[in-house]
C-alpha cells in the first residue's frame, strides 16, 4: 500500500472499518487452520469441515459422496479423503449403493450422531456466551458480512 493509500485508510472511517474486517477474516481463516491442524493430531477433533459434513448428513439423512461435496462445498476428491477419516474415527459408514454400485452412500452412526450433538450443543453454548449480548439484527448482519466475505474469497 502507497503512502497515500495509508493516508487515505487512517483518515477514512469506512476504509478502517473494512480493514478491520479483513483483517478479522484472516484471523478467523487462521483459526480455522489450527483446527484442522488439531482435528488431525487429536482423536475426536473436528475440523469445520468434518462438522459441516456431519450436519449434511444429521440434517439430510444418508448423502452419496457427491451429494456430500456439494454439502460441504469442497471438491469430491477432498470429501472421500473427509470421509475416509470420518469412517476411522467411527463417525460415519460408507456402503456401496443398491441402486448404483459406483456411487458410495455416506451414513451417520450412533457415535457420530451423538458425536455431531455434543459439538452442535458446544458451538451453541460458545456462540451465546461470546456473543449473547448482540441482538438478533447485528447477528443477521454479522451473517450477511460472512456471507459476502465467502463469495469475495472465491473470486481471489
Amino acid at each position: 500500500m502507497t503512502r497515500s493509500a495509508q493516508a487515505t485508510s487512517v483518515g477514512n472511517p469506512r476504509d478502517q472499518a473494512l480493514d478491520r474486517l479483513a483483517r478479522a477474516a484472516y484471523s478467523l481463516s487462521a483459526a480455522d487452520s489450527r483446527l484442522r491442524g488439531r482435528a488431525t493430531r487429536t482423536a475426536g477433533a473436528l475440523s469445520l469441515t468434518h462438522a459441516r459434513a456431519m450436519r449434511a448428513l444429521a440434517d439430510q439423512g444418508p448423502l452419496s459422496v457427491t451429494q456430500l461435496a456439494t454439502a460441504t462445498e469442497t471438491t469430491n476428491a477432498a470429501t472421500t479423503q473427509l470421509v475416509n477419516g470420518l469412517v476411522k474415527a467411527g463417525y460415519v459408514t460408507r456402503e456401496r449403493s443398491a441402486d448404483d454400485k459406483r456411487t458410495a452412500v455416506v451414513t451417520l452412526t450412533p457415535t457420530g450422531t451423538q458425536r455431531h450433538r455434543d459439538r452442535q450443543a458446544a458451538l451453541t453454548r460458545a456462540l451465546h456466551t461470546a456473543l449473547g449480548h448482540h441482538d438478533t439484527a447485528t447477528l443477521d448482519t454479522a451473517a450477511d458480512v460472512l456471507q459476502h466475505l465467502a463469495a469475495i474469497y472465491d473470486q481471489l
